[in-house]
Formats: C-alpha cells, sequence, structure tokens
C-alpha cells in the first residue's frame, strides 16, 4: 500500500469523531463498572487491566513498525482512530495504562471517580471545545475547559462532597489543559487520584 493510501485513511479520521467519543465513555463506563464489581483489591483488575494493555502495546509495535499494517488499522478503525495516532501508541493504549497506573498506586476509592472523570469530562471537553471553543487556553480553549470542569464536578461530587469536588475538578481541569504533550488519557486519572486525595476526599 502507498503513502497515498495512507494518508487518505486517517484523513478520514478527522473531525468530531462522535463514535471515538462513544466508545471512549463506554469504555471507561465498563472498566469502573468492572472493578467497582469485583473489587479495587483484587488482582482480578490489575490482570484484566494488564492484559489488555499488553494486547494493546503488541498492536501498536506491529502497525507502528509495518506501514500496511497501520494502513490496515486506519482503513478498518476510522471511526474509532485518530489522526495523532498514525505515527504514536493509541489512545486506548494511554487509557489502560493510566487506569492500570491509579489501580496499581492509587488509593482503592479513587479509581472509580478517577475512570468516570477520564470517561465522561474529557469527551465533553473535547466535542465542546471542536464545536464552540472561540477562546485559546493552553492545549485547548476555555469552553472546553469549563465544560471538563463541570462534568468533573458532577462526577466527583457523590465522592467527596461538593466543595471538595468543585476543588478536584478546578485542580484536574487545569492540569488538562496544560499543553505538556502527554496524552490526557494517561495524564488524567492519576491527575484525577492525586486531586482527590489533596482535597482529602475518603479513599
Amino acid at each position: 500500500m502507498s503513502g497515498g493510501d495512507f494518508g487518505a485513511a486517517v484523513r478520514n479520521t478527522e473531525g468530531l469523531q462522535p463514535w471515538r467519543r462513544l466508545f471512549h465513555m463506554g469504555s471507561g463506563l465498563g472498566i469502573a463498572a468492572f472493578v467497582f464489581f469485583v473489587g479495587p483489591d483484587s488482582p482480578i483488575p490489575v490482570a484484566t487491566l494488564g492484559g489488555a494493555l499488553a494486547a494493546a502495546l503488541a498492536l501498536d509495535c506491529i502497525r507502528l513498525r509495518f506501514p500496511a499494517a497501520n494502513t490496515v488499522f486506519f482503513r478498518r478503525f476510522s471511526a474509532l482512530a485518530s489522526p495523532r495516532e498514525a505515527r504514536r501508541a493509541a489512545s486506548s493504549t494511554w487509557f489502560l495504562l493510566g487506569c492500570l497506573a491509579v489501580l496499581a498506586v492509587a488509593p482503592a476509592g479513587s479509581f472509580v471517580p478517577a475512570v468516570l472523570v477520564l470517561a465522561l469530562a474529557d469527551p465533553a471537553a473535547s466535542v465542546v471545545g471542536r464545536l464552540w471553543g472561540r477562546h485559546a487556553l493552553g492545549k485547548g480553549s476555555w469552553e472546553g475547559t469549563g465544560a471538563f470542569f463541570l462534568v468533573a464536578a458532577a462526577v466527583l461530587t457523590p465522592f467527596a462532597g461538593p466543595p471538595d469536588a468543585l476543588i478536584a475538578a478546578a485542580l484536574v481541569a487545569a492540569l488538562e489543559v496544560l499543553p505538556t504533550g502527554i496524552d490526557d488519557n494517561l495524564t488524567v486519572p492519576p491527575a484525577t487520584a492525586l486531586a482527590l486525595w489533596a482535597v482529602g476526599a475518603p479513599g
């Protein structure tokens, strides 16, 4: 397959990508529910997420090593892929790594809210920023960051109470918009767990 084929396949993944957002949300909700019902202290979630991460890393290695495989990936998963994944690991790989990091090192009670913020606030910020973002802020926009903050605050309120949820959501929103160059799927879950710890939310 030619470079032109690959370029065309990548261009087909540009835009709002609604199915990608829904997949992101569904994956996060599913992982949060799975860990909640199995128990964050059980070795099963660590083994399951670790196995999924190993598979995702293997897929990334194959497609990034072999251009033809990368072209097939972008053609088959055009509704879920993103142009930024053309030359780097897929967001789902960072997603799994971020979840696994929180599960491994953060207080058990912070896992579900951290993943829910990633599942719901992150795509909300992306959609609002793409559709209505007019005022730049860091790597995003004030509008997208505002959406992230509101959704994160709503998600965290049942776990931390309104005052602490607002503070934690503001901390995570501020960290999320920083132009660090690191994938949000990796940084948001640990940042949320850290923010919950900082405000003294029960873990």
